[in-house]
């Protein structure tokens, strides 16, 4: 049975366009699946990226572009320039660590946290929108404040195996195979790799 590491950041536009995807493919091929949030600008400062903040105009322009036509592919609505980013994505990485830690499945919960900051303009460092997103993923509300300790703790060791699993992106699939995958529009290679063909 293969397995797959799932790194992304909760505050990352093109982990919400990745979706519930991850966890339907793994379904499709009997893999299991991982979910390890991470401080996506930590890692760019670590793997050799930029901040969306500091980078060249030229790149800032295609990112814009680019997710706007991917939104508009995988039909779902989304604010190329939402009100509360960057912003605080600790505590909703707590959240899902939490609930994956008290064995729930979060594929839903991770949908719905991006889908707050990149559709709803809400701000997922608040407490009240984690819960309402633990709330419409069926989860516990109070897994907000559940096991915050060992949280921060996963947290900053998801950003310690990324950077050793070759990782500097979100979303990146890391399968036991070996093969690394990077990208929300790379989500078909997984499948492909998964199913044997590539």
């Amino acid at each position: 049975m293969a397995h797959i590491d799932y790194y992304f950041a909760t505050i990352s536009p093109y982990t919400y366009l990745t979706g519930t995807r991850p966890a339907e493919i793994a379904a499709k091929h009997g893999a299991t699946l991982t979910y390890k949030p991470l401080d996506i600008m930590a890692l760019f400062a670590r793997t050799g990226g930029t901040a969306p903040k500091d980078r060249h105009p030229n790149r800032a322009e295609y990112r814009l572009q680019d997710l706007e036509r991917r939104a508009a592919l995988l039909d779902m609505p989304m604010n190329v320039k939402p009100a509360f980013f960057p912003t605080n994505m600790a505590p909703s990485a707590y959240a899902v660590i939490a609930a994956q830690s008290a064995g729930n499945d979060v594929g839903d919960l991770v949908a719905e946290v991006t889908r707050a900051c990149w559709n709803d303009e809400k701000d997922i460092a608040q407490d009240d929108v984690i819960r309402d997103c633990l709330t419409a993923a069926g989860l516990d509300p109070d897994l907000a404040d559940k096991g915050m300790l060992a949280s921060a703790e996963t947290y900053a060791r998801n950003l310690e195996d990324a950077v050793n699993a070759g990782v500097f992106g979100a979303p990146f699939f890391v399968v036991d195979s070996g093969q690394r995958f990077w990208g929300e529009d790379r989500l078909d290679d997984l499948d492909a790799h998964l199913g044997g063909k590539i």
